[in-house]
């Protein structure tokens, strides 16, 4: 047996104990697999209400890939967001969608064989298997009756505060979103720059709230980050994401033992088995659904980190409220949340995901429990 596939099959037995997930069980009696599937599958553009800045670009616009599939007079939606960094794109998402859509006319209540023989037709691809995956499951809890959450058997009520992000900018424009998000308890800077130090002391100078700093890969060396790091600790910054490239492990776990304050791997990690060769490397995870391939894989990476004694950080990309529903019903599995991309967005096409402060309402419809639109026009 290979490694993945040990690594995955372990992660979905924990995953079962700790969320309630039953493979086998999961059709209800008197469900047949009913008639034909139908998928649709369109490109929508996603404006910003700013622009966004990391350490490796620019992004005025998003765009993702939304999928609806039909059966038995219930439709489940789902939602890709590619970034070029795992060489996906809108276009090979759609493309990935189309190859597989002859898998959607088996049984969808036998969803967890369907989702591992979605990810063994290609390589990659994680937004547009997450949309699949996120589509069948709003489709099966639908069908069920009940909220994805609460057939997880998930409390929402444990469901995470989330941070906020402010993204590189000129240091007042940071400022200034930083007051815009008065009413949030955390904030995630975005830095990796030759400013860092400015901005940390900008940010500093507007609020005394705890701070996470994202490099997003902009250190190159350990002893960078290591001097970074200290230097911020000591301003109330109080964990650190991917501050080295991904593949620099041996970096990583040196620079670990030297950290006044915790690791967290975000571009190093994609899914459950890459996991046991990051528990020396980092203190916790930061798992999104459009990089692991959807909701089953979210669930079983939670339970394989437990396991190696990794802290939890759930993320995203930038989402709308679609894909930011099906990551809060999942939340309550994980101790961190930054699920604030829909919130960057101007022309949200879903509606239905509240926020009071910076707590995430998890809707208490079934499915996904967001409704919208994007398919007009489409066959």
């Amino acid at each position: 047996m290979r490694r993945r596939e040990f690594v995955v099959r372990a992660g979905s037995a924990l995953a079962g104990a700790a969320a309630g997930i039953r493979p086998a069980a999961a059709r209800p009696q008197g469900k047949r697999r009913g008639g034909p599937t139908k998928v649709q599958a369109v490109i929508r553009e996603l404006r910003l209400r700013q622009a966004w800045t990391l350490s490796r670009g620019t992004w005025t616009t998003r765009r993702n890939v939304f999928v609806r599939l039909e059966r038995d007079g219930v439709a489940g939606y789902g939602e890709a967001a590619p970034i070029a960094r795992y060489n996906e794109t809108a276009e090979s998402g759609l493309a990935f969608v189309r190859q597989v859509e002859p898998l959607l006319q088996g049984d969808l209540w036998a969803f967890h064989d369907l989702w591992t023989s979605i990810d063994r037709s290609a390589p990659g691809e994680h937004a547009a298997k997450a949309a699949i995956d996120l589509a069948v499951l709003d489709w099966a809890t639908k069908s069920l009756g009940v909220p994805l959450y609460r057939w997880l058997g998930l409390d929402p009520r444990r469901a995470p505060r989330t941070t906020y992000s402010i993204g590189i900018d000129e240091v007042r424009v940071m400022q200034d979103k930083v007051r815009e998000a008065a009413g949030f308890s955390v904030y995630k800077i975005k830095v990796g720059t030759a400013d860092d130090r400015k901005i940390i002391e900008g940010i500093r100078a507007v609020t005394d709230k705890p701070l996470r700093a994202d490099a997003n890969e902009g250190w190159k060396s350990r002893e960078e980050a290591l001097d970074m790091i200290t230097w911020m600790a000591a301003r109330g910054v109080e964990l650190i994401e991917q501050p080295l490239p991904a593949r620099q492990l041996e970096d990583y776990r040196w620079l670990k033992e030297r950290t006044p304050i915790p690791i967290f791997a975000d571009e190093s990690l994609m899914t459950t088995a890459d996991i046991p060769g990051l528990a020396g490397a980092f203190n916790g995870i930061n798992v999104k659904l459009m990089k692991c391939g959807g909701i089953q894989e979210a669930v079983r990476m939670a339970a394989v980190a437990r396991a190696v004694g990794l802290k939890l950080m759930l993320g995203c990309m930038i989402e709308s409220s679609l894909g930011i529903a099906a990551a809060s019903a999942v939340s309550p599995l994980f101790d961190d949340a930054d699920l604030d991309g829909n919130l960057l967005i101007a022309n949200d096409p879903f509606r239905g995901l509240g926020l009071e402060g910076d707590r995430i309402v998890v809707p208490a419809k079934p499915g996904l429990g967001v409704e919208g639109e994007v398919w007009a026009g489409e066959s």
